[in-house]
This record gives structure tokens, sequence and C-alpha cells, in this order.
């Protein structure tokens, strides 16, 4: 029955010229599919994508900082997402934040951009919706010293040892597990690795079966691990109110489905309540509560998706999903 998911990973891994793909499903807390094709890099003899195979999943780790940011509030180190940004930003223009608050921060609705180390606002903070990296770049900071150890280190402590995760880390030096991303189909495969593992760089790796377990771990509150309160502020939608009702809704950096939108990465076939996270090298996790569902899908592709076409391929993943999952 999972043949047509396969085949669908299998299809984007050809067109876009990734190296390999992983696709691990769990289903009522039990592994029910593990899906590996392709080598760990585009050259002659490159180690084939196993069980093991850690990825780089780019921005996905917006999730890990997600939780993290759960935890702040939960421990009151953030006092209400409505508060304003300036009250925990210090080396930043005050009149540029002026009412930016961090619910703006984590739901990509700040309208703060940076271009070339300059940094200025696109529209008022609340009002709209815009992908950019310097939202990721503040909260990282700010966790970082709210906590005094940078986040990675703060989950490798809280959740990742309680787990068990050995195969998900921020990795600085290469080792035979890593998979090395694809920039140019015609060009060698390099290693994506950051100089530090404090979360300001994109070089955290994972399994495809650890990603799935960290989709797992949400779906099931926290595996008593994680209070159920920190999972719940991370995966309900915090979004601003949107005059466009066009505009994706956020969690705490997740996805999330509330009233299917075109803007959306979550195909309008996906139950409300569900969640994603996505990276540019083509990582996408996806839970669905109703149906008890986690699925991971690995590549190692840059602009996976094929630029703008990318919302169309995340959209059509997921309802195929909806659509296997609801005869389950």
């Amino acid at each position: 029955m999972f043949q047509s998911l396969i085949s669908y990973v299998e299809d984007i891994k050809e067109r876009n010229h990734s190296s390999g793909a992983a696709l691990v499903i769990i289903k009522d807390n039990k592994v029910v599919l593990e899906h590996y094709s392709g080598y760990h890099s585009n050259a002659a003899n490159s180690l084939p994508i196993y069980e093991s195979s850690q990825f780089n999943i780019a921005s996905a780790r917006k999730s890990y900082l997600g939780l993290c940011v759960a935890y702040a509030l939960y421990e009151g180190k953030i006092k209400s997402l409505d508060d304003l940004a300036v009250e925990y930003f210090d080396a930043y223009d005050t009149n540029l934040l002026g009412k930016t608050t961090i619910r703006d921060l984590v739901t990509h609705s700040h309208g703060l951009h940076e271009i070339d180390g300059v940094m200025f606002r696109e529209f008022p903070p609340g009002e709209n919706w815009a992908y950019r990296g310097i939202n990721i770049v503040m909260m990282t900071e700010l966790i970082n010293k709210l906590y005094g150890k940078s986040f990675p280190e703060f989950l490798k402590e809280r959740v990742f040892h309680p787990l068990g995760m050995k195969e998900t880390f921020w990795h600085t030096e290469p080792n035979e597990k890593l998979v090395q991303v694809v920039d140019d189909p015609n060009a060698p495969a390099t290693y994506k690795l950051g100089q530090t593992i404090d979360g300001m760089e994109s070089n955290l790796h994972t399994s495809a079966r650890e990603f799935a377990q960290w989709g797992n771990m949400h779906l099931n509150k926290g595996m008593q691990i994680v209070p159920e309160e920190v999972i719940q502020l991370a995966t309900q939608a915090h979004n601003p109110f949107y005059k466009n009702k066009d505009l994706p809704q956020n969690g705490l950096f997740w996805y999330v489905q509330d009233t299917p939108a075109i803007r959306s990465e979550i195909g309008e076939k996906v139950p409300k309540g569900s969640y994603q996270i996505l990276g540019i090298t083509g990582p996408t996790l996806l839970v669905v509560p109703e149906y008890n569902l986690v699925v991971a899908k690995m590549y190692n592709k840059r602009y996976n998706y094929g630029g703008s076409n990318y919302l169309h391929y995340l959209r059509e993943f997921s309802n195929l999903v909806a659509d296997t999952f609801r005869r389950f």
C-alpha cells in the first residue's frame, strides 16, 4: 500500500538529481516503512544510503529551535509571545524593531530582512508573512543567551540523550555517515559543515529514522521526557490574525494546518492539527495527529523541489500521504 509514496519519492529524486533519498513512516508508534535508495554523494564509489546515513536537514533545524523557544516560554525565561522584541534584544536597532513581538519572530510575520549585513523592514510587524533568515538568527541568539549554552547542547541534555538519539547533532567535521549535499548536479557534492555547534549554521545532520523519531516524540506529547505543555506550545498555531487568508499558519516555526491556505506547504487534504517542517536540502517531516502518523522524507539536493514549484510538490506529497492513510 506504500508503493505510491515510494514511487513519488523516487520520481522526485531522479527529476531533481538528488543522489540519495530515504522515507521512514511511523504509524501508531510502530515503524511501518523504511525505504533507502541512492548514495551519499554523486561521486563514483560513494557509500549507499542506509539506515544510519545522516542527512543535512538545513533549515528544518527550526523545529529544534522551536522546541527550545517553547521551553523558554514554559520555564518563564520568555514571559509571553506578545512581549516586544526590544525587551530581549539589546544589539538591534530599537526603532527598526518597533512593535515587533516574539510572536512575530517565531511565525515569520516580523517583516524584517537583512541583505549584505544591512537590516531593514519590508512590512509592518504582524501584517504579512515572509520567510527570512534574520528571525532564526535572532531567536538562536536569544535562546543561547537565556540558557547560557548553545541550543544544540541544551537539546542534547534535555531531549537527545534521554530519548537515546545518537544520530542527530550539529557537525563540524566530516565522517562516513554524513550525506553530502548536491548544489549542482554537474559538480561534486560537498559536506555542509559549520564551524561551530551553536545552532547559527545549517550543519544539523540526522538520520531519517531519528528525524521520524523527533516527529513521533512531538506526536506523543513529549513521551514523558519533554513536558506536554512544551509540545503544545511548539505545535499549535500562534501566528497573528492575517487579513490575507492565503498566508500559512505557524506554530513555533512549524507550519500548522488550521484552515487550508494557498501559500501553506501542507496540502488541503491533510487533517487540521497536523504540522510540518522542511529544509532547502529536501527533508520534510509531517506529523498527522488524527492518523497517529509521522512521515519523514529525506533528500540531499538543494532547491530539491524546483524553485518556485516547491509548494506544489510539498502539498502534492502531503495530500498523497493523506489519501493513503485515510484508508489505513
